[in-house]
């Protein structure tokens, strides 16, 4: 892992630099009226400005651009079209998590945004080529299938995110810890001859947690700024592309990890919070005849608030669960021994959950019977 130290410049470049883009961003959206506004389904109580994702687009690009710089990285960078891809399809939905920002699309228009920039994805050979499944081995993705996969890809993480994005510092702060946590995981692949040095994954994922972390000085509670739709879709997809771009290429030989099923549970893994968090939205929602897109105070976030914890407390626990779930996949790449002890931990983190939410759901099934009750009695 030689190169490490490039990467943490170019992720050390893009953080300061939104840092800086940070104050002129809030000013311009205050300026155009670029602002959330308070409302029943929303935590915060005053209007802030969006304009972190415009910040943090900059901060990409800047650092992108310093990365041509330094040798190792320009051949990486012009090893293949694929960071060419990457910045479109950044760009791409960027735009379309703008025109969302200032006026609601509908789901289908938002939907057909996220797979045009998978598909810039795809075309530009930023995706995954192969998928390790359960009792069937690798199995080499065709152009048939190819596409398809690429868009569910892109379209269940920036819903992750984006559905995540409930609390201040919450979305940047989860998307800092999985990202870092991937281009170390990249590199050390790389390291162990897993990956060529000339995958565009570690890259990605270094910018990713630079612009994250930038973005956090004016983004924690209280928040000065907000990342919006443009910023979480973008984190999104920057988050797909490095997941693919390592997970999906990653040989037979990589038995050296616990993940038996890897690559697949590597991204889940280290975007665990916001993943479950989605599955349990989409759930919830179907089962109640609501479309995926309806907002609502359900989410992992909202249920801990519930459970009594201030904003900053929820947002620092689940940062700590991402930076855990983390931990499992790099421990087994640098001391295999963990191998061993990786299937019990994973069980403690369920049953950890598990004992965790039960009596908070019982609380709020007595809390609306009682409540129901109530209502009863003012009727009589």
């Amino acid at each position: 892992m030689g190169d490490i130290v490039a990467y943490l410049v170019v992720a050390l470049v893009g953080a300061l630099v939104t840092l800086v883009a940070n104050r002129p961003a809030r000013a311009i959206s205050l300026r155009v009226g670029y602002t959330a506004l308070p409302d029943d389904r929303k935590v915060h109580t005053r209007v802030t400005p969006y304009g972190g994702g415009g910040a943090m687009l900059i901060g990409f690009c800047v650092a992108l651009l310093f990365a041509f710089l330094i040798p190792t990285l320009r051949n990486v960078i012009t090893s293949s079209h694929e960071m060419i891809g990457v910045l479109l399809a950044t760009g791409v939905i960027f735009v379309v998590g703008l025109v969302d920002d200032f006026r609601d699309m509908s789901a289908p228009a938002k939907v057909a945004g996220q797979f045009l920039a998978a598909s810039i994805l795809y075309f530009s050979g930023a995706t995954m080529y192969q998928l390790k499944l359960p009792f069937a081995g690798f199995v080499v993705l065709g152009p048939s299938i190819l596409p398809l996969i690429t868009a569910i890809w892109v379209f269940a993480l920036c819903n992750a995110v984006n559905l995540i994005d409930g609390l201040d510092g919450l979305a940047a702060g989860i998307v800092a810890i999985a990202s870092g946590t991937l281009c170390v995981y990249g590199l050390r692949l790389e390291t162990l001859g897993l990956l060529p040095a000339t995958n565009v994954g570690p890259l990605i994922a270094a910018l990713t947690c630079g612009i994250c972390v930038g973005f956090l000085r004016d983004n924690f509670h209280p928040a000065k700024l907000f990342m919006g739709d443009a910023g979480a879709l973008m984190l999104g997809v920057l988050m797909s592309a490095s997941t693919m771009v390592i997970g999906g290429r990653t040989p037979p030989a990589s038995g050296v990890t616990f993940f038996f099923f890897a690559p697949l549970l590597i991204p889940v893994f280290i975007l665990g919070v916001p993943l479950a968090d989605a599955v349990w939205a989409f759930a919830r929602r179907t089962a109640s005849g609501q479309g995926f897109h309806t907002p609502d105070k359900n989410h992992i976030h909202h249920r801990l608030m519930r459970l009594g914890h201030g904003h900053s407390r929820t947002v620092i626990i689940l940062w700590s669960w991402t930076a855990l779930l983390c931990g499992f996949v790099l421990l087994p790449l640098f001391d295999t021994r963990a191998n061993v002890f990786i299937p019990l931990g994973v069980m403690v983190l369920v049953i950890a959950l598990f004992t965790w939410f039960s009596p908070l759901r019982g609380r709020l099934r007595r809390r609306r019977g009682a409540s129901e009750v109530d209502d009863e009695r003012v009727a009589r």
